[in-house]
């Protein structure tokens, strides 16, 4: 059975770089999925919140 593991949005945007603020807009519009244990913590998928980073292409010189 694999256990499920999530993080404190500050640990999330410590991890990434993204702004907490930036993390709380995307849980927001739904981008997000963001789950509520008590009444002020929430909590993320740290794979979730990779799935927000996309690749850059490069462009070809």
């Amino acid at each position: 059975m694999s256990s499920r593991r999530y993080e404190t949005l500050a640990a999330a945007a410590d991890r990434t770089g993204i702004s907490v603020k930036t993390l709380r807009r995307r849980i927001a519009d739904g981008s997000l999925p963001a789950y509520r244990t008590g009444r002020r913590i929430i909590r993320v998928s740290p794979e979730e919140v990779d799935g927000l980073l996309k690749p850059v292409p490069s462009s070809v010189v």
